[in-house]
């Protein structure tokens, strides 16, 4: 069952990062099948190999296929959804459960009935759909059936109508009734606020991008800081990645084999060469595919899906738990066999290439939560659809340089530590790290939806306590199945990563009564999270909500800071705390500026869905986090967190836009400017 459990989540892992969406491809029509009834007919067809699952599901299964409703008016539903014929049942040995599903050719079909003369359905169908090696995330597909040739209304379909729609409203006011009050409690306590006409909301949705490549770049270039940041974290992963039982143990081995394969040392060296080079192609195709598969605002919904976050935290779990020594994880033997095989009986660049495929799939235990951690990670903070691409070149970049430069000065691999016990001690280290990031992704979800869970101080608290516990390991007070019983004494290294990791653990312990703790800010749940806080400084905004706050900005005169942010920003935390608690800025924020911030990871859904156009196509914003990131994408042309721009009341900029940069001065230059341009006007 556990190895069963394990398979499992390696299988979801591969489903959000190797997902390719093409495999399946859907189209809808509708048939008229007498004047009240229209049924909405979906039919997939999905490439060999590929498999889309039917309706008859149980729970904790697969993603079954469904029927959701954004929008009904003088109709229902008749039925749930129905599958077609063709499908096959058969038991699932990873989900223990018996599934049914379609190979080649799915049909759903979702039937309506018509109650009104004008009648509107806007609907969409979910699905999920694997082949053997891996899955599609939850996938929609939009549907719409609108008319004014409808029957005559009766009083039984106008009873009928009025409780399905009454059904729906307050299912959407449950779910949006936590998100909508901060806004709604904070401007009842501060003012009656006047709302907008539909002339001055319109104003305020005007894109001004021009407008803001006017003012220049007073911050410098963002994106470009981001990309070298994005490097040097996918370089510090690789390095992570080298000192791992899965990938130092082949160095020696690789890089020997290279240099006898051939009486040239010269040939040998070159080959090495192309062997890293090979490394470094397969991992940045990696980060090519995801960008081609998602997309930076598709990573973004990614990285705070609840469900993609739990699993992921459940994962780097799993895999703390192995590198504890409670079990081994290792892909199915006969995938590196089968790579194996072919690279020794081929010759040349493609032998070369494939010996590397082979390290890349034989080390995935140690690399695959640091790859996908990397991963997570980039996806929120480049600001571009091509951060995962430069993520993985420096992953690879820093994992193929001890291979070359091995097969360039061989005489170093005499001189380099040999595998041994300090390797597990390594893995053991990692585990807890990999412990206390599981915390960080399960945070996120519990943020996104509103679960409250893991509140900054019980966060803070389990930290406190692996930190600890990691400090007592190292001084070897706590001994894991695979470490060396025989080892007495502490070295050197140990003690002084020991002291580390408990003054780490004590520096944190003030964060339990409001402390700010900056070194922990980017993965700390927010102070807003904390019921017991004695720090006095709080700089929170007034506003969630853009039109609400900037109709008081207007009513009071005051220019307005947009902050756009997300549940799961790790810049958006550290500047927060870095920055905006700064005396000067707490000062022209509090008092100068309305701040409104709007989390474009919010998962609460909207009143009513909104369609838009973007970039030539229709769009359906569904919940709150959509609308404000199309408001950052449309109105102001940016796509990454943290994003500043200041507004005056007609909703034009200040000043040129502000992104992470933990400059105190800079900042507080930013919003002066602002401020004087706006009492200017």
């Amino acid at each position: 069952m556990m190895k069963k459990f394990f398979t499992l989540t390696l299988l979801l892992l591969l489903t959000a990062v190797t997902a390719v969406q093409a495999q399946v491809n859907f189209s809808v029509k509708y048939k008229r099948v007498n004047p009240t009834t229209i049924d909405i007919i979906f039919t997939g067809t999905a490439q060999p190999g590929w498999h889309i699952y039917s309706t008859n599901i149980g729970e904790g299964g697969p993603t079954r296929a469904e029927f959701g409703v954004d929008k009904i008016k003088g109709a229902k539903l008749k039925g749930s959804l129905k599958a077609g014929p063709g499908a096959k049942t058969m038991q699932d040995p990873i989900f223990e459960m018996p599934v049914t599903f379609f190979e080649r050719h799915a049909t759903f079909t979702q039937r309506v009935e018509l109650l009104d003369k004008d009648y509107e359905l806007k609907g969409y169908l979910k699905y999920g759909a694997c082949n053997d090696e891996n899955c599609l995330p939850p996938t929609s597909v939009n549907a719409k059936v609108a008319g004014t040739d409808g029957p005559a209304p009766t009083a039984e379909s106008k009873a009928e109508e009025a409780a399905a729609a009454a059904a729906q409203g307050n299912a959407l006011t449950t779910a949006t009734d936590s998100t909508a009050a901060t806004a709604t409690d904070s401007a009842a306590a501060m003012a009656q606020v006047q709302p907008l006409d539909s002339t001055q909301t319109q104003a305020l949705w005007t894109p001004v991008i021009k407008e803001l490549k006017n003012f220049g770049s007073d911050t410098g270039d963002m994106t470009g800081k981001a990309w070298y940041y994005i490097f040097f974290l996918g370089f510090v992963g690789g390095l992570v990645a080298l000192f791992t039982p899965c990938v130092w143990p082949i160095i020696p081995m690789t890089v020997s084999f290279f240099l006898k394969r051939s009486g040239d040392r010269r040939k040998g060296v070159r080959d090495a060469i192309t062997y890293g080079v090979s490394i470094v192609v397969i991992y940045v195709a990696l980060g090519l595919i995801i960008t081609t598969i998602f997309g930076a605002n598709a990573l973004n919904d990614l990285s705070t899906n609840a469900v993609f976050n739990i699993l992921f935290f459940l994962m780097l779990v799993v895999f703390a738990a192995s590198f504890f020594g409670g079990f081994e994880i290792t892909l199915p033997s006969k995938w590196g066999d089968a790579v194996d095989n072919k690279a020794e009986k081929t010759t040349g660049l493609l032998s070369i290439f494939l010996m590397a495929f082979t390290l890349s799939l034989v080390s995935f235990s140690c690399t695959g939560p640091i790859i996908g951690f990397l991963l997570v990670e980039v996806s929120t903070s480049g600001g571009s659809a091509l951060a995962p691409t430069i993520g993985m070149l420096g992953f690879a970049v820093a994992l193929a340089l001890p291979f070359t430069l091995f097969a360039l000065f061989p005489t170093w691999l005499k001189s380099a530590p040999k595998s041994g016990g300090w390797l597990n001690n390594v893995k053991v280290v990692l585990g807890f790290l990999e412990l206390a990031f599981a915390l960080k992704f399960f945070s996120v979800a519990d943020l996104a939806y509103g679960w409250h869970l893991l509140d900054r101080e019980t966060f803070l608290a389990l930290w406190i306590v692996i930190f600890a516990l990691l400090g007592i390991y190292l001084l070897g007070a706590i001994k894991f199945p695979h470490d060396d019983e025989d080892e007495r004494h502490t070295s050197v290294p140990r003690f002084f990563l020991a002291l580390i990791s408990l003054a780490f653990a004590v520096y944190m312990v003030p964060g339990l009564w409001g402390a700010p703790v900056k070194a922990v800010s980017a993965f700390a749940p927010p102070m807003s999270t904390q019921d017991f806080n004695l720090d006095p400084v709080k700089i929170e905004a007034k506003f969630t909500d853009y039109e609400a706050g900037m109709a008081y900005a207007r009513q009071t005169g005051k220019p307005v800071m947009l902050d756009f942010t997300g549940h799961g920003c790790v810049n958006c935390r550290k500047m927060e705390l870095a920055v905006w608690h700064d005396a000067k800025v707490r000062d022209l924020l509090t008092k100068d500026y309305v701040l409104i911030s709007l989390y474009v990871d919010e998962k609460a859904p909207l009143p009513e869905p909104i369609e838009v156009q973007e970039n030539g196509q229709a769009t359906t914003l569904r919940t709150v986090g959509d609308k404000w990131s199309y408001l950052q994408r449309s109105k102001f042309g940016a796509n990454a967190q943290p994003f500043y721009v200041l507004l005056d009341n007609n909703g034009r900029p200040l000043n040129s836009s502000y992104s992470y940069d933990e400059n105190i001065d800079k900042f507080v230059t930013f919003l002066k400017k602002g401020l004087d341009n706006y009492n200017k006007q």
